[in-house]
């Protein structure tokens, strides 16, 4: 039963990718596939059309690396300059939000509907925001003169890129707009704004550093004769000539004294770590302490081992001569025990080195500690009287040289005064264009198609996983792992064409086998046969029960038919199983009062009158006979069990057509009874769930599945998607049938 379910559970199991599969799939959906490809691209085409064409234009400006003549912080402390971050902020100023409203004022785009949201022309003729508030009375408030001007700005900085130009001084200021005049306009005068900004700053930085530099002067020179003083007293006040001396002196006492509490401190580490081992053993007992690696691996205590193990040998060899009360035995005890108690005795004693070496090495380290603490403090001492006079002399030092600094810029921008000249100037100037920049028509509709295939394609696998109905033999397989006994396509309906009513579309079906009404349906219902008889050739299946999850799969037809099949070989009967909804009598032609299988269950002497022969068919048929109030305990009667074993001395082949899985229970109970099952699914409408749960129950009872039969095949679809079923196709389309629809029941 485990190999069976292992079996269903296969195609999950292996993970193996059936690229074939997919290909099919991609070829069942490329008509929905295309079509979606092309009504998206339909649609991009005729948005792209409707989108008002914006361009761009753009103006090339070059940012010189300028030295300033004021001073400068870098300059002061002589820091090296920073011209990566120079151009960075130059950057971001053209990108700033002050250059664009400057330029949206000279531009005067407060006029332009383009950028103005508020304009006349943006208007809405019907806003539901405004619709609303009418109808509640309330007045629209108007926007302000303020909130126009920014709300213009902001539109006009949103189209407003900066790029500069990688490893040069050059930056890119393209502005887009629908208006091709108004873009190349704006750019120039980005550009120019900025051009006119920086003069205007650097002129006015001149001007406030020339006047700041002469109130500093003065007030410089006064702080550098007073720290020149504070020196000079704190040098006689503490009679200081030279302490570079001292500071040596005690910086190598510090040094030979840290490189010895260091020492001290992995000695310490080192005893302190065999120290609790030592004592995490707890009770110095043998068998504690002979846990211990350092102890036992002692020289001392590996030639007592030896002497231990020679006693505990004496020892063995003497237990297998004498007793335990013997002499010899009693004095080998007493050797072994003497030896262990010296073991023992000299394991406390290395236990106790190993105590004293480890206390030793702490008092050494705590001891090296205080007199490193001691130097430490004297060190500190010297070092805030020599740091109390260098700060006095960076202080001198500092004050002169910025005295010097601030005297020779005030008196070289005094002289000089080219603070004028521009940091910046437009190396190529924009142009107006004559091409749009956007939309790029050709690629949103080239990306459109692309992407709404691929969604297509995907789409198209979702839709197949998600699809958990069996279409074709490839789906057996895949899904449900068991055998496939044969394909049983669709037969052409003549009742649509008016040709036939129900009842005669349903005899016309159960017959088609015998009246060769459809070739290809009759050359499958040959192959299942020829399956099921290899099937039966280890373990003949003399009774086999035909069986479905719903009804509507052709169970009946499917049965019928290949009873029909074998009446040309064997002596065969049919049985209808399923006492619920009967249908066989009725589409056979047989009386509607007919005696059948409730009659023979329930009175076993009218066997052979429940028996009814057709000799056109070739087969013997038991109908089900009139409806008895609960069919599984009919079924599950003694006499049915004894009805079954006559017919098998009677018949060659039983073909048992029993009801739905999903329903009842009868097909479950009759499963025991029989050689073999042969499971009907319909093809493209039963769900796999649905059959791998009614195999499952087949199986944990014991059941012979002998395999599936797939009815109902749309030969002609599944043909056109590969799956190699053109034989019956070449069959329909030689005798000119069409697939629509078999039996229901």
């Amino acid at each position: 039963m485990k190999d069976r379910t292992m079996a269903m559970n296969g195609p999950a199991a292996e993970e193996v990718i059936d690229l074939t599969h997919y290909w099919r799939v991609f070829r069942r959906h490329l008509g929905r596939i295309v079509t979606l490809g092309i009504v998206a691209t339909v649609l991009a085409v005729l948005g792209v059309m409707a989108v008002t064409p914006v361009y761009r234009a753009t103006s090339t400006l070059l940012i010189e690396s300028q030295d300033s003549k004021i001073l400068s912080i870098e300059e002061v402390y002589g820091l090296p300059s920073a011209n990566d971050e120079y151009f960075q902020t130059q950057f971001e100023i053209l990108k700033s939000r002050e250059l664009a409203k400057r330029v949206a004022m000279e531009l005067d785009l407060v006029k332009n509907p383009e950028f103005n949201p508020h304009h006349e022309a943006n208007k809405q003729k019907f806003s539901f925001k405004r619709f609303v508030k009418e109808k509640l009375g309330l007045e629209e408030e108007a926007a302000t003169e303020d909130q126009i001007l920014a709300d213009t700005i902001d539109a006009f900085w949103g189209v407003v890129s900066v790029e500069p130009i990688r490893k040069t001084q050059l930056v890119k200021i393209s502005v887009d707009s629908e208006s091709p005049e108004l873009a190349a306009q704006a750019a120039n005068a980005i550009a120019q704004a900025y051009i006119n900004s920086q003069m205007e700053a650097r002129v006015g930085m001149s001007q406030q550093a020339a006047t700041w530099l002469s109130d500093r002067l003065g007030g410089l020179k006064e702080k550098l004769n007073a720290s020149e003083r504070k020196l000079q007293e704190y040098r006689e006040a503490n009679s200081l000539v030279d302490v570079e001396g001292v500071g040596t002196l005690i910086s190598k006492q510090i040094d030979e004294i840290t490189r010895s509490l260091v020492e001290a401190s992995s000695k310490r580490l080192e005893a302190e770590s065999t120290y609790q081992q030592l004592k995490s053993v707890g009770k110095r007992t043998y068998e504690n302490l002979g846990s211990l690696s350092f102890i036992m691996g002692n020289p001392v205590i590996v030639g007592l081992r030896q002497d231990e193990t020679k006693a505990e040998l004496k020892v063995s060899e003497l237990s297998k001569r004498y007793g335990a009360q013997h002499p010899k035995m009693i004095a080998a005890q007493s050797e072994l025990s003497a030896v262990r108690d010296g073991m023992l005795a000299q394991m406390n004693r290395i236990a106790a080195a190993i105590e004293k070496d480890f206390n030793t090495a702490r008092d050494k380290e705590v001891s090296l500690q205080k007199v490193l603490d001691n130097k430490l403090a004297e060190a500190r001492n010297l070092n805030r009287t020599e740091f109390t006079l260098n700060d006095y002399v960076r202080e001198v030092k500092a004050n002169r040289e910025l005295y010097d600094a601030f005297f020779s810029r005030i008196r070289e921008t005094t002289e000089t005064g080219d603070l004028q000249s521009a940091n910046a100037r437009i190396s190529d100037p924009a142009v107006v264009p004559k091409v749009p920049v956007k939309p790029n028509k050709k690629l949103i509709v080239a990306l459109t198609m692309v992407v709404s295939l691929m969604f297509g394609v995907g789409l198209a696998f979702l839709l197949d996983a998600l699809d958990a109905t069996l279409k074709n033999a490839d789906d057996v397989d895949r899904k449900l792992g068991v055998p496939l006994l044969g394909v049983v396509p669709m037969v052409e309906s003549e009742k649509s064409d008016g040709k036939l009513s129900q009842a005669q579309e349903d005899a016309r079906l159960v017959r088609a086998f015998t009246e060769d009404t459809a070739h290809g349906f009759t050359e499958s219902v040959r192959t299942l046969r020829t399956s099921l008889t290899l099937a039966g050739l280890e373990s003949p299946a003399q009774v086999i029960l035909f069986t479905s999850s719903i009804p509507g799969e052709g169970k009946t037809t499917t049965s019928t038919n290949i009873a029909e099949a074998y009446g040309q070989m064997e002596k065969t009967l049919l049985i209808d199983a399923d006492m619920r909804r009967p249908t066989m009598a009725k589409k056979l032609g047989l009386p509607h009062n007919s005696r059948g299988l409730s009659n023979a269950v329930a009175y076993p002497d009218t066997l052979d009158e429940c028996i009814h022969q057709i000799p056109d068919l070739g087969i013997d048929v038991i109908p089900s006979g009139p409806i008895p109030p609960n069919p599984l305990e009919l079924l599950g009667s003694r006499n049915f069990r004894e009805l079954l074993d006559t017919l098998r001395g009677r018949y060659q082949r039983i073909i048992i057509d029993s009801a739905p899985m999903r329903l009842v229970s009868d097909a479950l109970y009759l499963s025991t009874l029989v050689d073999g099952v042969v499971y009907i699914v319909k093809a493209d409408a039963t769900r796999d769930k649905l059959v791998k749960s009614s195999l499952v129950k087949l199986d944990e009872s014991n059941a012979r599945v002998l395999g599936v039969v797939l009815n109902q095949l749309d030969v002609h679809k599944e043909a056109k998607y590969g799956y190699g079923y053109g034989y019956y196709g070449g069959y329909y389309d030689a005798y000119g049938y069409t697939s629509d629809k078999q039996d229901k029941a």
